[in-house]
Formats: C-alpha cells, structure tokens, sequence
C-alpha cells in the first residue's frame, strides 16, 4: 500500500492517469485509512473525476473528521456544474475554524462558483478577505492575487485587473527567490514583523519596484498545493490526514444526502470497498511499484 502512495505522489503531475491507478490500487489494499481515501479523491480531481472525487473525499472527512480538503469538494461540484450546491457545501463549515492556507483556497473556489452563476460583484467579494494584502506575500499569495485580477477584468476593469496580475507574478519570482535564498538584483531586508493570520512569515511586497523579504522560520514555498484561479479543474492538493481508520468522527448529515444523491444518479463507487472492488487490469502491483 505504501510503495503505490509513494509511486502516486511522484506521478501526479508528470502522469495523473498513472498516479490514478496507484491510488485506486492503495485503495484496494487499505481502503478504510484516510490518507489513501483522500490520495483516491486527489488523483480523480487530476484526471477529470469530480463524481469520484467527491465520494472519495466525504469518506476521507468521515475517518479523519477534517476540513482540509473543502475547497477540492467545492470545486469538484463546480466541475459537475453545481455551482450552487458548491457555495452550499462552502458555506456549511466555518471558516474560522480552517488553517489559513485551507481558506485561501476556499475563497477562490467560491469565487468561482460565483462566476459560474454570472455573479462577478459576488465572486469578488468572496476575494476581499484579510490575506488579500498587496505589500505581503505569502505561499498563497500569487494565486489569490491572479484570482482577484481575474475578476477585476471580467467586471470591465481591466487597469486594475492587470496590477494585480503583474502582482501575483511578482510574489511569486519573490517567493521562488526566497526559496532559493535570494535573488541576484533584489534587495533583500530582514523585517522583525509578527503576522496575525499566519504562522507563515510573508515576503513583503512594499514597493512595486523592490522586493523585500522576511526572515522565514518555516519553508514559504507551498507545502500544501496552489489554488485555483477560477476554473475548476486547476485546483490542485497534496494529502494532508493521517492513517487513522473508520473509528473517526460520525457521518456528517450533508454526506448523507450527498450519498443518497449520488446513488440516485446510478453512481458507484468502485473503491467504496476495498474488497469488493473489480481489481481489472493493475499496472501497480506491490511487486512492481
């Protein structure tokens, strides 16, 4: 089971259908372990699954009991066309209780869905939140300042679309630089700077002609996947439960009627059960993973 989690965490981006497979493979061996359940939801997003992804990941909040992979649910229904079923299920949790990273991407997915209804002035709203702060940049940054670019140009301001754009482009050469300890060029200066919303120390954005930076006790790269910008099928995730199994948190009420919506749907989840499941033809075998 782990040799396949290992083998679908290195194929994700280079080959998703193959990632796929392990996964399904993992789910097959250690089905009732949500690490696998939430690598199974993962990989279907990658390859265009959402029904799957769905199913796969209201199992994984059933064992683990969390959250984290609310914005992955939000867009999987937005990929369905579901929009309002996404901002349903994005406004069923508070945010307050979410990491910061986890509400980031929650606000880019419900600004999406926001799109998909013809709701511009709404889908930038659901941007305007604390961490949208210009003079700082955080792992999150770049892709919550191209969102807010993108609406500003599809609400016919596309000036300020494009300061946003251009910003997200420089947070992200910033954090890149700070990644690999500096840039040639940049001045880099060392700011004593507690930040209220984050245990993540920003690169600060103070003059659009210079990047600064600050002293960072924790990687700013994004350990955790970058957002989506809007569409759904760009949202991209990494596993973040544990191995904990089926003595979790009960079944929430709205899974329930998710459940018994997709079984109305004539959907199934072939890997539901890990020894039900039709084993078909496995490219991930232990013995050659």
């Amino acid at each position: 089971m782990a040799k396949h989690l290992v083998m679908a965490g290195r194929l994700i981006d280079e080959d998703p259908e193959e990632a796929h497979k392990h996964a399904l493979s993992a789910g097959r061996r250690a089905g009732r372990i949500s690490v696998v359940r939430e690598t199974i939801a993962i990989t279907a997003y990658q390859v265009g699954d959402y029904a799957l992804t769905l199913r796969e990941l209201r199992t994984y909040r059933r064992i683990s009991g969390r959250d984290d992979q609310l914005p992955l649910m939000v867009d999987s229904e937005r990929g369905l066309g579901r929009p309002e079923r996404a901002l349903e299920l994005g406004r069923s949790v508070d945010v307050s209780t979410l990491d910061v990273q986890v509400r980031v991407s929650l606000a880019i997915a419900m600004s999406g869905a926001r799109l998909d209804l013809g709701q511009p002035q709404a889908a930038l709203g659901e941007l305007e939140i604390p961490q949208l702060d210009r003079t700082k940049a955080f792992s999150y940054s770049p892709a919550l300042f191209a969102a807010y670019g993108t609406v500003l140009e599809d609400l016919g301001r596309p000036d300020e679309g494009e300061k946003w754009l251009e910003l997200a482009d420089r947070a992200e050469d910033a954090l890149a630089a700070l990644e690999h300890g500096g840039a040639d060029g940049e001045t880099v200066e060392i700011v004593e700077e507690d930040v209220e919303f984050s245990d993540e120390r920003p690169v600060v954005l103070d003059d659009p002609a210079e990047l600064t930076t600050e002293e960072s006790d924790e990687p700013t790269s994004d350990e955790s996947g970058e957002p989506a910008l809007g569409e759904p099928g760009e949202v991209s995730a990494e596993p973040q439960g544990g191995t904990d199994d089926l003595d979790g948190p009960e079944q929430r009420p709205d899974d329930q009627t998710d459940e018994q919506h997709d079984e109305e749907q004539g959907q199934h989840d072939e890997t539901a059960d890990p020894e039900t499941a039709p084993q078909g033809t496995d490219h991930a075998d232990d013995d050659r993973a």
